[in-house]
């Protein structure tokens, strides 16, 4: 079943993303797009019933406000305005809608009906992806982590045998995370799974990279790089899985709202790709990915797992990457893993890490001077990573971990908890 859809246009709010949820909570589908798209590319989108043209700070680009193209007025779909009014519209505000005023304009004006659900989303998807397909084979990148886990259960249900999972070890993984994915995936699911450890050469293109942009562009292109050579290998591959989320698009950056990062499957991919890409996730919030995967089967110590960038420890051992301080990320955050489960609070904190700068302070150890790193420990709660608030960690527990990790982790002598909510700050520090 073809969801009905809202469409937002983006004329430079910084609330776009609350309002399509919003939306999405009535169980109407609803996506953000360009204010520029064109009255023929609206038509084209499937089952469009209303438009938002969405307004804010980031309106002016380049010394003139945005304005959405006039044709965008004679589609035929009901039209409003948050923060622009215009008389072109039947309807103006100056702040987002409270639920009443949306439930009348997607309801009561759209007409739309509240389809919008994983059940349907995993139908429609199944379907898109066949078609898309057909008879050849997709390579999959396959972290273990929610998105690629997700995205790896719904091309198995539209494509079975067609699917090859391939896990690459860039070196940059969390402490014995490749063996639980061999485990997991190849073990205990039977998935089609291809193994290369690829540590020392991501590493090497590494060296000396402080720049996280570039740190992140790297990755990305040498990942494809990696699976081109896989594919080739073997016999009729032609596209390439990802595990795109909606997030991931929207902070990539638009016309009017500005880039928060490159994300490796967004910014980074090559221009000469040779591969199609199947990014069947790509309209979804980690959320709603979360629920995707429970509709699919899968179980919810996997659906619920620690979120993991794709650049991995990459972005967590920040500035230029050394095997010291890669090192001590690696042990410091299993020692916080490891702890957090015994507390409690791995089922109650949405994701936790650390991360090691890439700078010394002076401390002491065995009565003697020392000049070594410091450990940042992050742990935050969100819903769909677009926001996210501190969490109060008991302080015994605090306590517990700092103590480990000056104790067990080799060249830390300094460990601080970050207190900094999204935003400012992002979730993770590149």
């Amino acid at each position: 079943m073809k969801q009905d859809m809202i469409v937002i246009l983006d004329l430079g709010s910084t609330e776009n993303t609350v309002l399509a949820r919003k939306i999405r909570e009535l169980g109407v589908y609803s996506e953000i797009h360009p204010h520029d798209i064109t009255a023929e590319a609206l038509k084209n989108l499937d089952n469009v019933k209303g438009v938002i043209l969405s307004g804010g700070e980031n309106r002016i680009v380049d010394g003139q406000a945005v304005e959405v193209s006039p044709e965008i007025y004679s589609c035929g779909y009901p039209v409003i305005a948050i923060n622009h009014p215009t008389a072109k519209c039947s309807q103006a505000l100056d702040a987002l809608p409270d639920e009443t005023a949306l439930k009348e304009f997607v309801f009561g004006q759209c007409k739309a009906q509240p389809n919008w659900n994983m059940k349907n989303f995993i139908e429609d998807q199944t379907e898109i992806i066949r078609q898309q397909v057909g008879s050849r084979k997709v390579l999959l990148a396959l972290s273990g982590g929610v998105d690629s886990s997700v995205v790896a259960a719904l091309l198995l249900k539209a494509i079975g045998r067609q699917l090859t999972c391939v896990h690459v070890n860039h070196g940059l993984m969390r402490k014995n995370e490749s063996e639980s994915v061999i485990d997991v995936f190849k073990n205990q699911l039977h998935a089609n799974l291809v193994y290369v450890d690829a540590s020392e050469r991501f590493l090497g293109k590494l060296e000396h990279v402080s720049d996280p942009e570039q740190k992140r562009k790297i990755i990305g292109k040498e990942f494809i790089r990696v699976f081109e050579e896989e594919a080739r290998k073997l016999d009729g591959i032609e596209c390439l899985g990802q595990g795109t989320i909606y997030p991931d698009i929207i902070e990539s950056g638009t016309k009017t709202a500005k880039m928060v990062k490159s994300h490796h499957n967004v910014g980074g991919l090559p221009e000469d790709l040779q591969f199609e890409l199947v990014e069947p996730l790509k309209q979804l919030f980690k959320d709603e990915v979360r629920s995707c995967g429970i509709e699919l089967g899968l179980p919810a110590n996997m659906v619920y797992r620690q979120p993991f960038p794709g650049p991995g420890l990459g972005v967590r051992c920040l500035g230029a990457i050394t095997r010291d301080r890669l090192k001590a990320v690696r042990e410091s955050d299993a020692i916080l893993r490891e702890e957090f489960e015994k507390a409690g609070l791995d089922k109650k904190v949405w994701q936790y890490f650390t991360v090691v700068p890439d700078f010394k302070s002076v401390g002491m150890k065995n009565h003697a001077r020392c000049f070594e790193y410091t450990v940042i420990i992050r742990a935050i709660n969100t819903i769909d990573a677009m926001t996210a608030s501190v969490e109060k960690i008991d302080w015994d527990v605090l306590e517990r971990i700092t103590a480990r990790i000056l104790n067990e982790v080799e060249n830390v002598n300094r460990v601080c908890y970050d207190m900094s909510p999204k935003p400012p700050s992002t979730i993770e520090f590149e």
